[in-house]
């Protein structure tokens, strides 16, 4: 099992870094956007990101998530073609068609959308982005099946860091505002579009197979509603529910979302390990499945997986109003409060990814709607409770709520059709330590010391306390124990 968790660590850490490394150049980067782009700037930045979210999901269909698990399927490589071929000739043929009444519709509620006029033709922009990077999903998953995590990796990092480069150039070098952040993000997608184009054009047939798509469409529809309850659930679409519930005029909600988005972008900081993670996991799973004990490993990685989450939560959440009070202005420190409850939804959201692949495993997509349509109704009605009561921090406390209610019901499912021994009682100690860690770092460190301090002390609280308490509660296991020991021999210095 360790040599799983080895190769998937591996993985992992090849499919992190270049996230890592723009997320820590945005991160300093903060405090001069915060200072350039005023709060409603921000609120039409979160409202796109809806739109831009939900787009996204009906242009792919749920056949990014088909075209992995009937690669695995496929006996060679003249199947596989036919395979993307069928997809993308799909796709473009339907999402050409949407695109263009899309484009058409634009001007006519972009002003009803934003609160604000002069923002259409960022929505057509954002809309075009969306439609050409949806067929960004079959070289960068050809590359995850393959193991080529170096060469996604480095695919990524450089679509990533271009866009970072030219916000800087259009938002802080120009002064274009919202439109230089949909600028930067067009420009990278007509540059590098083509690019993956002319590397993928060997691994793709120019043939439509209509019983192929069938058996494509029937495993990967399911998924569009999963999709899109999914991220009612999550933070891309807490801007429209804000826009819905917060009782404000529309100038003043536009700006509430702002006053919101910037420290709920620091809780979803935990979001780049997430995604890094999730990259990497699919391919592991759907490889590892057939192995005899594959449900050992499984639930083995969950364990680590969630030490790694809870760990990032509390540590996060320790610090929030310190984080919020070093790297943005002062207008942004009353909102820090929404950070704890994005990241345990984050925890939940982390529980769902990793206890919910059995549906996956056997084929059972059809339940994935469900459990999140389930989640998706508890967010809504959330929100619509919390928000005139709590303000900003009612979609926080609902994404919290609603990813519980969908790693619950996704487990269940899940669990049915593909049991995993799961060690509850590891998983036990390990919120008990999160939990405690997080209160000792609070209340250990004074309120009113410096940021940056505020920072370091009650981030090292956090982790000090976290391995002490997992230690003496008997977490590790004697393996676990053995093999720290002979790695701090290892990294210990030679004497003499």
């Amino acid at each position: 099992m360790f040599q799983k968790l080895r190769q998937l660590g591996g993985q992992l850490v090849v499919y992190g870094l270049g996230d890592v490394a723009t997320s820590i150049v945005g991160f300093l980067l903060l405090p001069v956007f915060t200072s350039l782009l005023t709060k409603a700037d921000y609120g039409v930045l979160g409202l796109l990101t809806t739109v831009e979210v939900v787009a996204k999901i009906v242009f792919r269909w749920g056949v990014d998530a088909s075209f992995m698990r009937f690669y695995y399927d496929r006996e060679d490589d003249e199947a596989r073609r036919r395979l993307a071929g069928t997809i993308f000739l799909f796709l473009v043929g339907v999402n050409g068609t949407l695109l263009a009444g899309a484009l058409v519709v634009a001007p006519f509620v972009s002003e009803s959308l934003f609160g604000l006029s002069g923002f259409t033709l960022a929505l057509q922009l954002v809309l075009i982005n969306t439609f050409v990077s949806g067929f960004y999903f079959l070289p960068f998953h050809v590359l995850r099946i393959r193991r080529r995590a170096l060469a996604f990796s480095l695919a990524n990092f450089a679509r990533t860091f271009g866009t970072l480069l030219l916000r800087i150039l259009f938002v802080i070098g120009l002064g274009h505002g919202v439109m230089g952040v949909v600028l930067a993000d067009t420009v990278v997608t007509a540059v590098f579009a083509p690019a993956l184009a002319i590397w993928f054009a060997p691994h793709i047939r120019a043939a439509l197979s209509r019983p192929l798509l069938q058996e494509v469409l029937r495993f990967g529809l399911p998924r569009v509603p999963h999709g899109i309850a999914q991220q009612v659930i999550g933070p891309g679409t807490d801007a429209g529910l804000l826009r819905i519930f917060l009782p404000l005029p529309e100038a003043a909600v536009t700006a509430a979302i702002g006053l919101y988005n910037v420290p709920a972008s620091l809780g979803l900081a935990m979001k780049y390990f997430l995604s890094a993670f999730e990259t990497a996991w699919a391919p592991f799973y759907f490889a590892t499945m057939k192995e005899p004990d594959a449900k050992r490993t499984f639930a083995g990685i969950t364990t680590y997986g969630m030490a790694v989450l809870v760990l990032l939560a509390a540590g996060l959440s320790a610090i929030s109003t310190d984080l919020v009070r070093l790297m943005t202005k002062p207008d942004y420190v009353a909102a820090a409060g929404v950070i704890p409850w994005i990241t345990l939804g984050v925890v939940f959201q982390g529980f769902y990814l990793l206890t919910s692949i059995g549906l996956n495993i056997t084929k059972h997509t059809e339940f994935y709607p469900v459990a999140t349509a389930i989640g998706a109704v508890v967010n809504v009605t959330a929100n619509a409770l919390l928000i005139p009561w709590i303000g900003i921090f009612g979609p926080a406390v609902a994404n919290a709520l609603s990813f519980a209610v969908l790693a619950g019901v996704a487990y269940r499912f899940s669990h049915r059709f593909y049991p995993v021994p799961h060690e509850w009682g590891r998983l036990a100690r390990l919120v008990a330590a999160g939990v405690a860690s997080f209160a000792f770092a609070y209340w250990l460190v004074p309120r009113d010391v410096p940021a940056i301090l505020g920072v370091v002390g009650r981030g090292a609280v956090v982790v000090i306390g976290y391995a002490g308490l997992l230690a003496a509660t008997g977490f590790f296991t004697s393996g676990e124990v053995a093999r720290m020991r002979l790695l701090i021999r290892l990294l210990r210095p030679p004497r003499g």
